[in-house]
């Protein structure tokens, strides 16, 4: 039998909460501060500095583990491994991938059936377009590394630690918040590219509103499947859609264009009400972080 079938967190000796938020926070800092390291004058777009963050976070992620095992209940740590703590097993990892895929795409209906009525959607289906994509510095940023390293250090290392200390639904809008705060480093670089302060704190303050918002949905899907897959997947997807653009929305005839905000709403209603029940932890095998009668 799996280990983490027969322990849940809350069986355990739990750790202090200066010490789990300790270690979010210097968890945070470390991957920050891994994005400047670099002296370089050219800006985060460029493919060098892309190239060389990429070996940044890649060290980050070695290193954030290292708190979780010292830092983490010796209890806890007799009962499961490091790798399953991480949410890093085999049991059920097949729902955490398909599910939350799915459960994404639903969050956008609405944009998705806009590009298939304006046959942007056949495009995934050409071989030409994933051969550019995987060619492409920044597709790779976006789609692949920014949402391991990102889930890796924020998720799979930050939410056992915090776990230890608060209860599940706390957690869950705890982590969040080191994440979007994380994001509020890209005011320098705006500022850098000319864009005046007024400008850029108001953009950075969207990009923390909507980052921390996704924090809370994907710290959720990390602790109710227990699997580190759940919350890359949903990551990778939504940076892929980005922030619904409703230009393209207002230019259908009005006739149309009511069809697509009515798709829009079933789709966001859809996800509310099907989150918590296609979430339930006993399809992923998950007892470790989240009861499944919960």
């Amino acid at each position: 039998m799996d280990k983490i079938t027969v322990v849940a967190l809350e069986d355990l000796p739990k750790i202090s909460r200066a010490t789990s938020v300790s270690c979010c926070l210097a968890l945070s800092i470390l991957y920050v501060a891994s994005l400047y390291v670099w002296k370089d004058s050219q800006q985060r777009n460029h493919p060098s500095t892309v190239k060389k963050r990429f070996c940044s976070v890649s060290i980050v992620m070695l290193i954030a583990p290292i708190f979780v095992y010292n830092f983490s209940s010796k209890e806890l740590l007799k009962h499961c491994s490091l790798f399953e703590i991480l949410g890093l097993r085999w049991k059920g990892l097949v729902a955490a991938f398909v599910i939350p895929s799915l459960l994404t795409a639903l969050l956008f209906l609405g944009p998705l059936s806009v590009q298939l009525y304006n046959g942007h959607l056949q495009l995934y289906s050409r071989l030409q377009y994933w051969n550019c994509c995987i060619n492409n510095v920044h597709w790779l940023r976006n789609h692949v590394v920014a949402p391991l390293s990102e889930e890796f250090t924020f998720r799979a290392c930050m939410m056992p630690l915090i776990l230890q200390s608060f209860t599940p639904v706390k957690s869950v809008f705890i982590t969040p918040l080191f994440f979007g705060v994380a994001h509020f480093h890209h005011i320098s670089e705006r500022l850098r590219s000319g864009l005046d302060i007024k400008t850029a704190v108001i953009v950075s303050c969207f990009q923390l509103t909507y980052t921390t918002l996704f924090g809370f949905y994907s710290a959720y899907l990390f602790a109710k499947t227990g699997h580190f897959i759940a919350p890359v997947i949903a990551h990778a997807i939504c940076n892929h859609m980005g922030f619904p653009e409703f230009q393209e929305l207002f230019q259908q005839n009005t006739s149309r264009k009511i069809i697509f905000c009515i798709i829009y709403v079933l789709g966001l209603i859809g996800w509310i009400v099907l989150l918590p029940v296609v979430t339930n932890p006993s399809w992923y095998g998950n007892t470790l972080f989240w009861r499944a009668a919960i």
